[in-house]
């Protein structure tokens, strides 16, 4: 019950938050390996990027990949999220009584990589549809996709089953380290706002208010990894299905560093933080009360 409970609070976070999701998966491939001033910049801001899709690709624009949005939020964060409450709930990361900092680290990453091996093959056809655009205000590579069942067809019939891994190998890391920072600042800070008695004990307060201050870390830690997350999953390949731009991982983010700086490395922070930070937000809240409501109901 712990894995639905968990799936279904991400995918109510996620339809507040697709938009924002396509909006930073724009800012994070335009001007892909080009130093600045060097290319067209279609999207200036958050709001300005917002205002450009819902104009030139429509409102519907602004919900794409939002299918295999739900379903990598259902699976991913079922299985992450999932995990992480059997871990807290056989009591590891706790040391005499109070939340050990390391264990909820180690606790939060290792279910992050488990989530993320699972849900890889969504996100790659999430971040093919979501970069999709119209000519006019297109970045990064322009797959030709029709839909999530059409996308996963085509990747499998050209590349085989190991290609719709492609791109994990930057899953695995952005994961780890945002769950990592997401679930151990989460149950510190929920800890620290119980013991601070600023609300009365089970209020719902006490979760949003530990949600907002751990997606200010999550968006700091994982910003970087999800650049190059985007970028990996977005490149085009060659008949063997390898990256015709990056060779992995380690090769995007110096790429990326050397030709673009470290701010290149943060392109669409203020996208990241306005997605990441309500999504963070609301579906540790929704974890975290549907788990109080199935204790109450059981």
């Amino acid at each position: 019950m712990d894995f639905v409970l968990s799936g279904v609070a991400a995918c109510g976070a996620c339809l507040f938050t697709n938009p924002l999701e396509v909006v930073k998966t724009r800012m994070q491939l335009q001007g892909e390996l080009k130093s600045r001033g060097s290319y067209q910049v279609y999207y200036r801001n958050v709001f300005h990027a917002f205002y450009t899709i819902g104009k030139v690709d429509g409102l519907s624009g602004l919900q794409k990949g939002l299918a295999p949005g739900l379903v990598y939020q259902f699976f991913m964060n079922g299985v992450r999220l999932g995990s992480y409450a059997i871990i807290e709930s056989s009591g590891y990361i706790h040391t005499n009584g109070r939340v050990n900092a390391v264990k909820t680290t180690l606790a939060g990453a290792v279910a992050g990589v488990v989530g993320a091996v699972m849900g890889s093959p969504v996100y790659l056809v999430k971040t093919h549809l979501q970069s999709q655009a119209t000519s006019s205000i297109a970045v990064g590579h322009q797959y030709k996709h029709q839909g999530m069942i059409h996308a996963l067809a085509a990747i499998y019939r050209a590349h085989g089953i190991m290609g719709l891994w492609r791109g994990s190998s930057a899953a695995v890391p952005r994961v780890s380290v945002g769950s990592a920072a997401q679930l151990s600042t989460f149950s510190s800070a929920k800890e620290l706002v119980i013991d601070l008695q600023v609300f009365k004990k089970d209020s719902w307060l006490i979760a949003l208010t530990a949600g907002m201050i751990s997606s200010v870390v999550v968006v700091l830690a994982m910003t970087p990894f999800d650049v190059v997350s985007t970028r990996l999953y977005n490149q085009p390949v060659d008949h063997l299905g390898k990256g015709e731009l990056y060779k992995g991982f380690a090769d995007c983010f110096s790429k990326t560093l050397s030709k673009e700086g470290l701010l290149g490395l943060y392109k669409g922070l203020g996208a990241s933080y306005f997605r990441l930070g309500p999504h963070t937000i609301l579906s540790l809240f929704f974890w975290d009360e549907l788990r109080k409501l199935y204790r109450d109901f059981r």
